[in-house]
C-alpha cells in the first residue's frame, strides 16, 4: 500500500472521470479547513509545515521542507513536498513510513484503511498521461491538492458550495488551470467544469479567464497529443462558452484562432472533434456570430466535419447548424460557402452512385440513363469546383495563400483548381456564371437521387435541407447581380477621373451596365423545390420542415400564389405538394399512434397520398388541395353493367374513398371552412406526349396553321410557349368539381439526346406514382396527347394485371389527342432510317401494326364495350413541320393519320386545320378541341351520383 497502491488509486480514479464513471474516493463531508489547505496550496504553489527546532539531522538538512497536509481518505494525513523541494518524506499520523526502494523516487504515500477492498483492487492501473511523471519529478504538493480538489468537487454538492465559497474569485482554479504540472492543469479542468455545472452555485466573475485558459491548455495539449487533457480542459470550456455570455464574447474576439489550431491539430481524434463543433455551435448560434471573414476560415474545417468519413453524427449536426447560420448571416457573401458545399455533396454522391451504377437485374436502358446521368454529374461538379475558386479568386484583396478560404480551396475537388489560379490575374467569373454552376449542380444531383431513396437519405444527412432553404427563400445570386451591375455602373466614372487626370481619353464600351447578365435564379429555385419535393417524402424531412415555421409559411403563400416574384406553375405545385407530403403524414402518425393504423384501399395503399416530383397539381391554391381526414364517402357508378363474363375484369363495382379536408397544424395556415360542395368528385389527369411537358403542351397556340418547328429533337419544344394553359385557366373555372393533375416524363426521339426508357417501363413508373398520390380512389378521367394515350393505356392494362382493381374500375374515361393506337408514320420513318436517326426505344414501339399497340387497343375495347369507360378522339387533319431551316426547305408528315387516331370505339372529332402539336392546343373557349372536351367530362359526371358511406 506505498507507491504502487498511490498510483492504482489516483491514476484509476482520473481515468474514471474521462469515461465519466468516477466515483470519488474523498467523502462529501469534507471539513472546511482541509478544503482552505488544498486552495491555499494550489493558489501559492506550496504549503509551510510548523518547522519547530532545526535539527541537522532532519531528512531535509534542517532547511524546513514545505509541503501539504490535509485529511483525506477518512483520516489519513498525506504529506509532500512542493514544486521547489528535491526530496521529500512521509509522514503519517497512523503509520511508520515505510521503505522505499533507492532506485525508486519518493513520493507521496496515500494510506486508506479501505486500500485492501474489492473495489480498489479492481481499478485499473493505466495511467493517465502526466501524472505519474509529476509524481516522479516529486511535484507532489500542488498535484495531489488538486488531485483532492477535484475529487472533493464529484463527491457533493456540499463540497461545491464550500469550495466555491471560498474561491469566490476563481483565483485557486485559475492558477491550477495556468499550472505547469500537467495532472493539475487536469484537475483543475475537471473542478472547473463541476463548479459550472453546478447551477446552484454563482457564476464566479473569472469565468471569462477560465474560458480562455481553457482553450489555450487544450490548444497546448493538442500540440503535444495529450488528447486526453486536452478532452478535459475542452469539456470545462465548453460549459463555460454555455453558461457565460462574457466568457462567449471573449472566445469570439480572442479565441477563434486557438480553435481552428486545435481542430486541425486533432482532425483524428473524434472526441476532441466533438467537443470543438459542440463549442463553435454555441459560439455561433446563441447571442454572438461569426463574421464573414471568420465563417471563410471556418468553412474548410466545417466541411470537413460534413463530409469527413470518421464524423460522428454529433459532429456533422453541429457543422451543419453552423454552415447554415453562416448562410443565413451573411447572405450573398457566403455563396462560395453554399457552392462549396454543394459541389462536395455532388462529389460524395458520385462516389457513392458509380459504386453501385452497375448492378445484376436492372434493365439495360436503365443502367444507360444511370450512367448518363453520373457521367453528367461528374462534369458538373468540376465546373461547380471551378466556380468555387474562380469566385473566391474574384473577392480577393492580397496574396491567393492568404486568402479566409484558403483551407476550403485546399479540400479536394477545389485543390487541383486553386493549384492553377493565377495569384496575380486570378480568373473573372460573373455572377451569371456562378449561379449557372448551382443550376447544373442541383439538376445533376436531382438525376442520380430522385429513384434512389437510399441516396436520398444520404444527401439529407449531408445538409442539402440548409442549402435548398436558402435557394428558396433568399435570392442570394439576385442581389449579387445588383451589386455587379451597380459596380459596373461605377466604373466609367472612376475610369474618367482617372484618364482626365492623366489626359487620356477612356474607352466607351468599358464594363458596360448593360452586358451584366441575369443569373438563372428561377430555373435554381424551381428544381431546388423539385428537389425538395423529391425529399419531402423522407419522415426525417418531413418533421424538418414542419417544425420550421418560416419555410412553412413560405411553402404555402407560394402554393397559394401570393409571392409576387414567383410565377412558375410548377415551382407552386412543388410546394403545395410538399406541403401535403408534410402534413398528411405528420397528422396520419399522431392518428395511428392515438387510434391505431388505419386500413388502407384495396389495392394495399396507405389512406395517406404521397405526391412525387413527376405528379402536378394544377391550382394548388384551390381548397380541395388539403390533407385527407377520416370521413370518407363512396362513388357507385350509377348505370347498367354488362353480365358478360370477361377476363380482362370481373368486379364492375368502383368504390371510391373521398376524404374530407383536414389540417393538423396551425403552422401551416390552411382553413378547414370547406363546404362539401368544395369536396372533389372527379380527378384529370393530363398525360402529355413526345417531347412534350406538363404545361407547355397544354398551352394554347398562338395560331393553329402550324408549330415553329427546327430540328426533329425540337419539336413540341417551342409550340406553346406564351399561350395560356387552359386546362388551369378555363377547365378549373368550367368544372370545378374535379382536381386537376398533370404528369411529366421523359422522352427522347432519338437516341442523340439520351437514353429514355421504353413505353412499359415508363407505364410502370407512373403508375407507381399515380396509385402513391391516391389517384385511383375516386373516379379518374385520364386525358392524354400523342404517347400519352398509350402510356395511360399500357398502365392501366398493368394496374389489371397486378389487380390494382381501384384505378381500374374507377377510370371512367379517356380523352386521347392525335393518339397513334395502331402506329405513327413518325415511327415508320426511322425504322428506314435508323442509321442516321437513331431511334429512341419508346419510338420504335410506335412502329405501324406493332403487335403490342393492338394487344393493348383489344385491351381499352373490352373495358369500352363493358360500359367501364367512355372514350373520347380527336384527330388532326393537316402535316406538322418535322425538319425546318435547311436553306428554306422543310419536310413535313401528317404524323397520326385518322386510321390510328380513332380507336374503332368512341367518339371521334375530326380537327380542321389543325397538325399535330396543336390539336391539344384550342384557340379559344369555343375551340372544339376544348367544348368537346369539356362536354364529354359533364356527361361523365353525370352518371354519377354521390352517397355518404
Amino acid at each position: 500500500m506505498l507507491v504502487a497502491a498511490i498510483m492504482d488509486i489516483v491514476t484509476s480514479n482520473c481515468e474514471c472521470v474521462e469515461k465519466e464513471s468516477f466515483k470519488p474516493w474523498l467523502p462529501g463531508n469534507a471539513e472546511m479547513r482541509d478544503i482552505a489547505a488544498a486552495v491555499q496550496v494550489i493558489e501559492e504553489g506550496d504549503m509551510h509545515l510548523d518547522e519547530g527546532e532545526r535539527n541537522d539531522d532532519d531528512d531535509d538538512g534542517g532547511r524546513g521542507m514545505k509541503g501539504i497536509g490535509i485529511k483525506i481518505l477518512e483520516g489519513t494525513t498525506a504529506i509532500g513536498l512542493s514544486r521547489t523541494t528535491e526530496h521529500m518524506t512521509l509522514d503519517h499520523s497512523n503509520d511508520t513510513p515505510s521503505e522505499l526502494d533507492r532506485d525508486t523516487p519518493r513520493t507521496l504515500a496515500l494510506m486508506n484503511k479501505h486500500g485492501s477492498s474489492v473495489e480498489q483492487a479492481n481499478l485499473s492501473a493505466a495511467v493517465v498521461p502526466g501524472l505519474w511523471d509529476d509524481l516522479h519529478s516529486q511535484h507532489v504538493a500542488v498535484p495531489f491538492a488538486a488531485w483532492a480538489l477535484a475529487n472533493w468537487a464529484m463527491a457533493s454538492e456540499i463540497n461545491r458550495s464550500h469550495i466555491e465559497e471560498l474561491d469566490q474569485d476563481g483565483e485557486a482554479v485559475m492558477c491550477a488551470l495556468l499550472a505547469p504540472e500537467r495532472s493539475v492543469k487536469w484537475h483543475g479542468s475537471l473542478v472547473a467544469r463541476l463548479l459550472l455545472e453546478d447551477h446552484n452555485l454563482p457564476l464566479s466573475d473569472s469565468v471569462s479567464d477560465w474560458a480562455s485558459s481553457l482553450l489555450s491548455t487544450a490548444s497546448h495539449a493538442s500540440k503535444n497529443e495529450d488528447i486526453s487533457l486536452s478532452q478535459m480542459a475542452l469539456s470545462a470550456f465548453i460549459v463555460a462558452v454555455e453558461r457565460s455570455h462574457q466568457a462567449r464574447r471573449t472566445v469570439m474576439e480572442k479565441g477563434l484562432e486557438l480553435m481552428r489550431v486545435t481542430a486541425k491539430r486533432t482532425s483524428k481524434h473524434q472526441q476532441v472533434q466533438e467537443a470543438l463543433a459542440k463549442a463553435l455551435e454555441l459560439l455561433s448560434t446563441e447571442d454572438s456570430h461569426l463574421s464573414i471573414e471568420e465563417s471563410q476560415k471556418w468553412c474548410g474545417i466545417l466541411l470537413s466535419w460534413v463530409f469527413g468519413k470518421s464524423s460522428s453524427n454529433e459532429i456533422r449536426s453541429s457543422a451543419i447548424r453552423i454552415l447554415s447560420c453562416i448562410l443565413e448571416d451573411h447572405g450573398p457573401s457566403s455563396v462560395p460557402i453554399s457552392q462549396g458545399w454543394l459541389a462536395l455533396l455532388l462529389n460524395d454522391i458520385l462516389v457513392s452512385s458509380k459504386a453501385s451504377s452497375v448492378k445484376e437485374g436492372i434493365d439495360k436502358v436503365k443502367t444507360q440513363i444511370d450512367q448518363s446521368n453520373i457521367l453528367s454529374a461528374g462534369q458538373t461538379a468540376n465546373q461547380l469546383a471551378v466556380g468555387v475558386v474562380s469566385m473566391a479568386g474574384n473577392w480577393l484583396t492580397g496574396s491567393v495563400d492568404t486568402s479566409p478560404l484558403a483551407d476550403l480551396l485546399s479540400l479536394d475537388p477545389f485543390a487541383g483548381p486553386y493549384k492553377n489560379l493565377k495569384k496575380d490575374n486570378p480568373p473573372k467569373l460573373d455572377v451569371a456564371d456562378s449561379a449557372l454552376a448551382t443550376l447544373k449542380g442541383i439538376k445533376a444531383l436531382t438525376g442520380i437521387c430522385a429513384e434512389d431513396s437510399l441516396l436520398q437519405d444520404k444527401i439529407t444527412d449531408l445538409g442539402l435541407l440548409c442549402l435548398l432553404r436558402r435557394y428558396l427563400l433568399r435570392d442570394d445570386y439576385e442581389k449579387l447581380a445588383a451589386i455587379e451591375a451597380y459596380d459596373a455602373s461605377r466604373a466609367p466614372e472612376a475610369q474618367e477621373r482617372v484618364s482626365s487626370t492623366e489626359g487620356e481619353v477612356s474607352p466607351s464600351n468599358t464594363n458596360n451596365p448593360s452586358s451584366v447578365r441575369v443569373p438563372p435564379t428561377a430555373h435554381i429555385r424551381r428544381h431546388a423545390a423539385r428537389l425538395l419535393a423529391i425529399l419531402s417524402l423522407l419522415p426525417k424531412v418531413q418533421k424538418v420542415i414542419a417544425a420550421d415555421e418560416g419555410w412553412c409559411k413560405w411553402l404555402e403563400d407560394c402554393a397559394d400564389g401570393k409571392i409576387s416574384s414567383i410565377n412558375d406553375l410548377k415551382i407552386r405545385s412543388y410546394a403545395r405538394a410538399i406541403l401535403l407530403n408534410v402534413i398528411c403524414h405528420q397528422q396520419i402518425g399522431i392518428d395511428s399512434i392515438n387510434s391505431g393504423p388505419e386500413n388502407g384501399s384495396r389495392d394495399g395503399t396507405s389512406i395517406c397520398p404521397s405526391y412525387d416530383d413527376m405528379i402536378f397539381l394544377i391550382n394548388p391554391e384551390r381548397p380541395h388541395w388539403k390533407c385527407p381526414g377520416k370521413d370518407q364517402s363512396s362513388v357507385q357508378k350509377d348505370k347498367s353493367s354488362s353480365n358478360e363474363v370477361d377476363t380482362t375484369n370481373s368486379d364492375s363495382t368502383a368504390v371510391t374513398q373521398v376524404s374530407d379536408v383536414a389540417d393538423s397544424s396551425k403552422s401551416f395556415n390552411v382553413s378547414n371552412n370547406d363546404s362539401d360542395s368544395e369536396i372533389p368528385q372527379m380527378d384529370i389527369v393530363f398525360v402529355h406526349g413526345l417531347r412534350g411537358g406538363p404545361y407547355k403542351t397544354w398551352r394554347i397556340a398562338e395560331d393553329k396553321s402550324s408549330a415553329k418547328s427546327g430540328l426533329v429533337e425540337k419539336i413540341d419544344e417551342e409550340a406553346g410557349k406564351l399561350g395560356t394553359f387552359w386546362p388551369g385557366e378555363w377547365l378549373s373555372a368550367d368544372f370545378p368539381q374535379a382536381r386537376l393533375f398533370s404528369l411529366k416524363y421523359k422522352t427522347n426521339l432519338t437516341q442523340w439526346s439520351g437514353a429514355s426508357l421504353p413505353l412499359q417501363e415508363v407505364s410502370s413508373m407512373l403508375l407507381k406514382k399515380l396509385v402513391a398520390a391516391g389517384i385511383g380512389s375516386r373516379p379518374v378521367v385520364f386525358v392524354t396527347h400523342s404517347l400519352g394515350g398509350l402510356v395511360v393505356k399500357q398502365m392501366l392494362f398493368k394496374a389489371k394485371a397486378e389487380n390494382m382493381d381501384d384505378l381500374v374500375n374507377n377510370t371512367v374515361g379517356v380523352v386521347f389527342y392525335s393518339c397513334p393506337h395502331f402506329g405513327s408514320k413518325l415511327a415508320d420513318m426511322p425504322w428506314r432510317m435508323g442509321l442516321v436517326l437513331r431511334p429512341a426505344p419508346t419510338i420504335g414501339e410506335l412502329r405501324s401494326g406493332s403487335p403490342r399497340l393492338v394487344q393493348l387497343n383489344d385491351f381499352f375495347r373490352r373495358l369500352h364495350k363493358r360500359q367501364m369507360l367512355q372514350v373520347l378522339s380527336f384527330c388532326e387533319t393537316k402535316v406538322t413541320p418535322i425538319v425546318e431551316g435547311y436553306g428554306g426547305w422543310a419536310f413535313r408528315m401528317e404524323i397520326v393519320p385518322i386510321e390510328s387516331a380513332y380507336p374503332g370505339f368512341g367518339e371521334l372529332v375530326v380537327l380542321e386545320s389543325t397538325d399535330h402539336i396543336n390539336s391539344c392546343k384550342p384557340l379559344s373557349r369555343s375551340d372544339p378541341s376544348y367544348t368537346e372536351t369539356l362536354e364529354f367530362l359533364r356527361k361523365l359526371k353525370a352518371q354519377y351520383t354521390w352517397r355518404e358511406v
